[in-house]
């Protein structure tokens, strides 16, 4: 129990000086003057992993077409935003796309990085209704280890992101994936209008493609500033690479069971749920749409 009594005060201790050297800038910023919040909606959205399937499980599935496809469409219209205000702040601040320490100044273009990197951050919140609707929808074969490990762990990073670094190189990953999520809600919305929207959606793979470039993109420009001494935190660097090395292992995993196996091994000869869509929304795929559109008028649908 000493011992016990011990971490907790050393981990105290640890965060109170942590606090000496973060971002007084954000400090007031909403949800960010302490990890409470952030740490509160992670522990619901955990909680409604465990409780939303038992309170599906003998009810029929919500069929949501016009909510995902708003949903879809204002997450496009969010992510545009953020890459777009990344983009030009980064420019007019003259920033380096290899090394950009971060610059603590009210300077007009850092604050506008450090608040689109705020809007990025309370975008990985709103994610997680990706997960709400895949469960309300009886999708529950879609919530996998992917899908959860990184909606429930982006939030929480990205909440440290902004308290000590919103800005510098942090604007880099957030720019690359901001855009890529523009694509990628873009693909869930026209998804979500319904079935006629298929021969327009032959590039689903490409986005799982995409993504696993973007992991060794940010390992590459991690890995450079370290080695050529950037003033960026290091530990930031070194977190950033970790994280990515996870997402590569668990893409490269859905990758081959979702388009490197044969056929045969695949029920029905589908492939599996995109990881992708696992990833960050996925609950508007073209199969998920023909099955609300038309099997759930015969009754109940499946649980898969």
């Amino acid at each position: 129990m000493e011992v016990v009594t011990h971490l907790v005060n050393d981990t105290v201790e640890f965060y109170k000086w942590s606090l000496t050297i973060a971002d007084k800038r954000v400090e007031n910023w909403p949800m960010m003057s302490s990890p409470s919040p952030t740490l509160a909606i992670s522990c619901l959205y955990l909680i409604f992993l465990w409780a939303g399937p038992k309170y599906m499980q003998d009810r029929q599935p919500f069929t949501l077409r016009k909510t995902l496809i708003v949903y879809n469409f204002s997450m496009v219209v969010l992510n545009f935003y953020i890459a777009k205000e990344l983009l030009l702040a980064s420019r007019a601040a003259g920033y380096s796309y290899l090394c950009q320490p971060v610059n603590y100044s009210n300077d007009v273009n850092e604050v506008r990085i450090a608040s689109a990197l705020w809007w990025y951050y309370i975008s990985k919140g709103v994610e997680f209704l990706d997960t709400a609707f895949f469960i309300l929808r009886k999708k529950f074969n879609q919530v996998s280890f992917l899908h959860v490990y990184h909606h429930c762990t982006m939030f929480i990073l990205w909440w440290i992101g902004i308290k000590w670094v919103p800005g510098g190189q942090s604007f880099f990953g957030a720019t690359i994936n901001s855009s890529i999520h523009v694509l990628m809600y873009g693909y869930y919305g026209l998804a979500a209008l319904g079935p006629h929207m298929q021969k327009y959606l032959w590039w689903k793979k490409y986005l799982t493609i995409i993504q696993m470039i973007q992991f060794h993109v940010t390992i590459g420009h991690a890995g450079y500033s370290l080695y050529t001494g950037c003033p960026f935190p290091c530990w930031m660097q070194w977190a950033l690479i970790g994280y990515a090395v996870t997402f590569i292992i668990l893409f490269a995993n859905f990758y081959y069971h979702a388009y490197r196996r044969k056929p045969s091994s695949h029920k029905g000869g589908k492939p599996v749920a995109n990881g992708t869509s696992a990833v960050t929304n996925g609950h508007s795929n073209m199969e998920e749409v023909e099955e609300n559109g038309k099997r759930q008028k015969k009754g109940r649908a499946k649980r898969e």
